[in-house]
């Protein structure tokens, strides 16, 4: 019977370390593929929120009009990243022309990204943000409804209220502002489909950013 050298099972140890910390990272940035009531091709789930301005949201009087939920958390790096100027200018694109554009809270009061509604409204203002709405969520309701997991996630409705593509933002997933200049960004994507009567391309992907920090 033979035994490692201490040195080299130190050696083994910091490798298998590394790993794990590796293993890690990559669950925080990544989704698993949420298994909830929002499928892609199928009704998306009918809500009723409030704005952080204290009015009623549904997606029953949005009926006509295609929608964009985006969850947000103001303290995640991956938020951050997207809130350099990218995002701002992808809710004045598609707000401009008629999109409804619903920013989501869903962090629970107390934990990271969880703010009051008056909150929220300076939020909007102080990064530049150009939602139609920003809607509170601090039960998490609507955002377990739609199996959000990751700020950012993102979800695309049809006029008619079909889900046409629910994940990540792009395909950069990083907190590298440079990588915004090189992203395939899914939802302008969808979007551009959706407003010329197209198919999209890539309906599904796995959403990437921080762990929404839900209630218990």
């Amino acid at each position: 019977m033979t035994f490692a050298s201490p040195a080299r099972s130190r050696r083994a140890l910091l490798v298998l370390s590394a790993l794990g910390v590796a293993a890690l990272g990559a669950s925080a940035a990544y989704a698993a593929t949420p298994s909830a009531a929002a499928k892609v091709g199928q009704p998306a789930p009918a809500f009723s929120a409030t704005d952080a301005r204290g009015k009623p949201v549904s997606l029953a009087a949005l009926k006509g009009k295609t929608v964009v939920l985006e969850w947000s958390n103001h303290e995640c790096p991956f938020v951050q990243k997207h809130y350099t100027g990218a995002m701002q200018a992808l809710q004045k694109k598609w707000t401009g022309q008629g999109i409804v554009w619903l920013t989501v809270l869903s962090s629970a009061p107390g934990e990271q990204g969880g703010v009051s509604p008056t909150e929220a409204n300076k939020l909007s203002v102080d990064r530049g943000a150009a939602p139609t709405d920003v809607v509170m969520d601090p039960k998490g309701e609507l955002g377990r409804l739609y199996g959000a997991r990751t700020t950012p996630d993102m979800y695309v409705i049809t006029p008619d209220g079909t889900l046409a593509y629910m994940g990540a933002i792009d395909d950069k997933p990083s907190t590298n502002q440079a990588d915004l200049k090189t992203a395939r960004n899914y939802v302008d994507e969808a979007l551009v489909a959706v407003t010329t009567g197209k198919p999209v391309a890539v309906s599904a992907t796995r959403s990437y950013g921080c762990s929404i920090k839900y209630s218990s």
